[in-house]
């Protein structure tokens, strides 16, 4: 009984292979927006801390110059 358990499981996973192949794009979902999705998702994932960055530097930026103006008067 133990040899034909092992055997089955030989059998299931030499040829369990060929069913993974079968379905492994059924999870992913792959289409053409999928390019533009990640394309999108990278773009604010680049661009987000430049534009954070771009903001605190005018922020801090004005705040000087408005400490600067107030000393001087």
């Amino acid at each position: 009984m133990r040899l034909w358990a092992i055997m089955l499981a030989a059998v299931a996973v030499v040829y369990g292979g060929d069913a993974w192949a079968v379905d492994s794009y059924r999870f992913l979902h792959v289409t053409i927006n999928t390019p533009w999705m990640i394309f999108v998702f990278l773009f604010f994932l680049v661009f987000a801390p430049m534009i954070l960055q771009a903001i605190l530097y005018v922020r801090n930026a004005m705040r000087r110059d408005a400490e600067e103006q107030d000393a001087g008067e």
